[in-house]
């Protein structure tokens, strides 16, 4: 979903950065199987999963300290039973809040009651321009239509959407028929997201960009910022915002937001730095989501950007990127180390 604006991060400091935004995986029951998912999420929710109560326990918790705003993801949102009571209570403490839903459950009623409950706006996924190319990465036949149907009863229900495009080796090419067709189905934004192998996508070996086809992807999505009549943004792509400051696009964004900004909590209550660094720095069962924010020993390593190790330590646009943490950590490790697919050469645009 959206990131908010802000100043890029600075050396660490010892204070926590402001909380602005948290992906929070209220279930992991899922009526599709893509074969990109982080959640490797199944057909009925897991043992363990947040109680009602502990939610909305949660909810108080975070307005306490902050007041981000709360994507709630899954698996699929949907299918928690109650997904209401949690919105309304979140609406009530004046938190903005998101949904990440893949479009198959959504009819006009169920749209209205989320617009009703205080959601901003929801976002779909389309990762293919047609159904045989979405619904092969989707893992179920209909899912195209059904995401199509999805996005015709958010329009009926005036509840804005997005959508969103996790871009491998099979459908790169297909980027501009789908940006076309977000811009034709009445998107408010296209996000594209850079496959990171983790979940059920640590299994689409050879399905990833290399380093120059990534920054072939990034280059075009940058030409588009001015000329799209919709917002145009990439996630777990931190170079876009090296590129689009190369290119002297103006931007308050950031690259790489896990620790810094944002945080991801689980089905379970763990937090983590992102949805994709699967890394647990605390629970939510066991301690508050502020101590955990501001003293889980993770969260201040990444707030240091002096620690950066390889080419990221010393790039011209370390504040502004930072490399994809969750990447760099599944491809060797080490949350600090350089962001493998980055074509960039420190120095060289000087």
């Amino acid at each position: 979903m959206s990131h908010p604006s802000q100043d890029p991060p600075r050396a660490h400091s010892g204070a926590a950065p402001t909380l602005r935004m948290i992906a929070w995986e209220l279930t992991r029951a899922c009526n599709l199987s893509c074969l990109h998912c982080r959640a490797a999420a199944v057909s009925s929710a897991p043992p363990g999963e947040l109680t009602t109560e502990e939610c909305l326990a949660l909810v108080d918790d975070i307005a306490s300290f902050a007041q981000p705003t709360l994507i709630l993801t899954g698996g699929e949102p949907l299918l928690r039973p109650d997904l209401f009571p949690i919105l309304s209570r979140a609406d009530a403490r004046g938190l903005r809040t998101v949904a990440a839903v893949n479009g198959t459950l959504l009819d006009a009623p169920t749209a209205k009651r989320l617009a009703d409950a205080g959601v901003r706006r929801i976002s779909i996924s389309l990762d293919g321009k047609d159904a045989a190319s979405h619904d092969a990465l989707r893992g179920v036949p209909g899912a195209f239509e059904g995401a199509l149907r999805g996005i015709a009863a958010a329009r009926e229900a005036a509840l804005p959407f997005q959508i969103n495009t996790t871009v491998t080796k099979q459908n790169a090419d297909q980027l501009p028929e789908i940006l076309a067709l977000a811009i034709r189905l009445g998107a408010a934004a296209h996000h594209i997201f850079l496959l990171v192998p983790t979940g059920r996508a640590a299994n689409l070996l050879g399905f990833e960009l290399d380093a120059r086809h990534y920054e072939e992807v990034l280059q075009w999505l940058a030409g588009q910022v001015a000329s799209a009549p919709i917002e145009i943004r990439a996630t777990c792509a931190p170079h876009f915002y090296r590129i689009l400051r190369q290119r002297g696009i103006p931007t308050q964004a950031r690259g790489c937001l896990a620790g810094q900004s944002f945080c991801f909590i689980s089905h379970t209550g763990d937090v983590q730095p992102c949805g994709y660094f699967d890394v647990k720095c605390g629970n939510v069962r066991q301690m508050s989501l502020r101590e955990i924010w501001e003293n889980a020993p993770l969260f201040r390593q990444l707030r240091d950007l002096s620690a950066y190790q390889g080419k990221c330590g010393f790039c011209e646009f370390r504040q502004v990127c930072g490399g994809c943490r969750a990447r760099a950590y599944e491809a060797t490790g080490d949350p600090l180390a350089p962001e493998p697919l980055c074509a960039h050469v420190p120095g060289s645009c000087r």
